[in-house]
């Protein structure tokens, strides 16, 4: 053991372990190898080979399978306590046992390890056990105690051995208000809910046949104030002599518990349900059967179609069910009806008033035009007593109502259920605003990113490549775009832009521009400045009102190789990155954003694109962060860039898209162009000059 005692476990030496009235002992790694134990250690369990594994160092602890729980507690993090265990390889001969924790600690290289504790308890345990010869009635009363102990309850009772109540429960008539008389012999069920009096007669029964070990059962109990709370019932067996003499019972309150449970298991309910649908009908009938039966009795979703603002000028609208639940022995609405309602009706109140709207009232009461007729129908039907609405706002639109009740001998909805309906619906609330969306816009989105965003073209001598992310946190179409054509002069044309706003109106605007555009370059042929002047000019004229930014560029070759001749207009810089992996943004050329009334002249610029260099341009919301300033965007933009200068193109991109932070709520466009090798160098490798693919 010389220099154990000198280490140390997360800054703590050993020594302070050594005094300790308590067994202790330190293994390491995960064939627990025996690090160190103190001076109680060794005089309960003798001195063991430290160093050694715990399966060499306990044999006989081995075959316990403790070394089970040991690799447990350094797997999990999570600690094992163990109480009146016997104690397996004691210095002595007699058998003895011990009370011990296993946590898991850790050392200052990083490794783990377990620190086990010991406590000997065999003096309690022996005591513990002389007491069973002990007369009866002190016997009983010390397994009375030790039971209350171990349960911690508050309500503790005593039955005979056929179940019976057979002494006052002060617990008991403190929480339900029952007396003596009304509580004994089998009398407490009456205060259990009448839904739950079967099943617990029926496991009290069969506890009361086998004998069980420990009874558990949970039910309701009316309390004083009329209410009912979930308890959990334990109950433990007394025998003498191997004979049942009596039961011994508590009862504890769990209703937090239990509510936190439910809620926690409809919300998941409510996750799992709309996580594979993608239509509004399909998630809000999801929804429905799992509000059936754990929080009412039936359910309807109704979709709201409001024709031409009825329901603000005093209209008609129309009401869609799309999706129904009961609970078992009731009958079943149809899932679809519809029906035309005024908007003067009660129904159309709670629409206009977009939040809960609860109401309860005696079985077969008259409901007027609160719901629609077929709800009405139903509602009579099945002898309901209250009701609650629900309007499913999403995105600030009204898209359902969502209607519930309580039938027959449930309780009336209360204002906990309403809660807890709307956290099952907010819980839902992402997936039904996407298949809104998805729903409203999909069409129009699919057939404007096929028309605006074509693919780039095959040019001989260089690669082009085009990626479009639409935004996480939007369906419809952006104004993000990107353009690249090949002009009569054998000039490659290169463009990037971006309309501001991100809805249908920037969509249809950003068509226009990028077609405007076109014809320009193509009409005009003039250096991008200019061309982006006269896009300038027409969008003053047009659209007065729309703002953009944009990049054009020309890829033009000359004796001396390719050129870039650029313009920008309020766009972020291009990025050009050389075949050694440096990389600079091209700031000159720069020009207000379109739509900016300025009297200065348009400028371009010029610049040489080297071999196998990689030219990029690219839209803000591949760089751009409502935390951080644009210059670490951009550094961040230009580091990654030139980390993947050797990288194919169509990779460069995707790598990009993949690995940099992307704004949550704007679209990524990029266009990509590389140069290949001089064709003296191809030639002399022997490959064929590099054209897009």
């Amino acid at each position: 053991m010389d220099g154990v005692y000198g280490r140390r476990v997360s800054g703590l030496t050993f020594e302070v372990l050594e005094p300790a009235p308590v067994g202790v002992a330190v293994t390491r790694g995960p064939d627990h190898r025996l690090l160190y134990t103190n001076e109680t250690y060794r005089s309960l369990f003798g001195e063991r080979p430290i160093g050694s594994p715990l399966r060499d160092a306990f044999p006989r602890v081995a075959q316990e399978d403790y070394v089970r729980i040991f690799d447990q507690v350094l797997r999990t993090g999570r600690p094992v306590v163990r109480t009146d265990a016997p104690g397996g390889e004691a210095a002595e001969d007699r058998e003895r046992f011990f009370t011990f924790s296993l946590s898991r600690i850790a050392f200052d290289d990083g490794t783990y390890g377990v620190l086990a504790v010991f406590l000997d308890v065999t003096d309690q345990v022996t005591v513990a056990q002389r007491l069973q010869a002990v007369a009866d009635e002190r016997r009983r009363i010390l397994r009375r105690y030790q039971s209350l102990v171990r349960v911690s309850a508050q309500i503790v009772w005593v039955a005979d051995p056929g179940g019976l109540a057979t002494e006052p429960s002060p617990g008991w008539e403190r929480v339900t208000g029952q007396s003596w008389d009304d509580f004994r012999d089998d009398g407490w069920m009456n205060a259990v809910h009448p839904d739950d009096r079967a099943s617990t007669q029926s496991s009290w029964n069969r506890a009361i046949k086998e004998v069980s070990e420990v009874w558990k059962h949970v039910y309701r109990l009316r309390t004083v104030d009329g209410t009912y709370r979930h308890f959990q019932a334990r109950a433990v067996p007394i025998q003498e002599d191997g004979h049942l003499v009596e039961w011994v019972g508590t009862c504890t309150d769990i209703e937090q518990q239990w509510q936190e449970q439910r809620r926690q298991r409809l919300l998941d309910s409510a996750a799992a349900a709309t996580a594979d649908r993608t239509n509004l009908e399909g998630m809000l009938g999801a929804l429905a059967n799992v509000i059936v039966p754990d929080l009412a009795d039936g359910c309807s979703v109704h979709l709201v179609i409001d024709l031409a603002d009825g329901l603000a000028r005093g209209g008609d609208f129309v009401v869609e069910r799309i999706a129904t639940a009961a609970r078992a022995g009731l009958p079943r609405l149809p899932p679809f009806s519809e029906e035309r309602l005024a908007s003067d009706s009660g129904f159309a109140a709670v629409v206009r008033r977009r939040r809960p709207f609860r109401t309860t009232f005696a079985p077969g009461s008259e409901l007027g035009d609160l719901v629609p007729v077929g709800t009405r129908t139903w509602l009579e039907a099945t002898e309901a007593n209250s009701l609650a609405f629900l309007p499913v706002v999403i995105d600030g639109t009204l898209a359902a109502v969502v209607t519930v009740a309580a039938c027959g001998d449930r309780a009336p909805v209360s204002q906990s259920t309403v809660a807890m309906l709307r956290e099952v619906i907010e819980q839902a609330h992402d997936s039904l605003s996407s298949a809104m969306r998805f729903q409203r816009t999909h069409k129009i989105a699919v057939a404007l990113q096929h028309s605006l965003l074509a693919q780039p073209p095959r040019v001989p001598g260089m690669q082009i490549a085009a990626r479009y992310r639409a935004s996480p946190a939007a369906a419809d179409v952006g104004g993000d775009w990107y353009d690249s054509f090949v002009l009569p002069d054998g000039a490659t044309v290169l463009a990037i832009g971006d309309v501001a706003g991100h809805d249908l109106r920037a969509a249809v605007a950003m068509g226009q521009l990028r077609n405007m555009l076109r014809g320009l370059v193509v009409d005009r042929q003039e250096p991008p400045g200019e061309i982006l002047a006269r896009l300038n000019i027409a969008m003053k004229t047009l659209y007065c009102e729309e703002t953009a930014t944009c990049v054009l560029a020309r890829v033009e070759k000359g004796e001396g190789g390719h050129r870039l001749n650029y313009s920008v207009a309020g766009h972020p810089p291009p990025l050009l990155i050389t075949g050694d992996g440096q990389g600079r943004f091209l700031e000159d050329g720069a020009n207000p954003l379109l739509g900016i009334p300025y009297d200065s002249r348009s400028v371009s610029a010029r610049v040489p694109l080297p071999p196998l260099c990689t030219l990029l341009l690219y839209t803000d919301g591949l760089v751009e962060r409502h935390d951080e300033h644009l210059d670490e965007g951009l550094e961040r933009l230009r580091r990654h860039a030139c980390a993947l200068a050797h990288a194919p193109l169509d990779r460069f991109c995707d790598e990009l898209l993949s690995a940099l932070p992307l704004s949550a709520d704007d679209d990524v466009a990029m266009i990509a162009l590389r140069l290949p090798e001089p064709p003296a160098r191809q030639e002399a490798k022997g490959r064929a000059p590099v054209e897009n693919r």
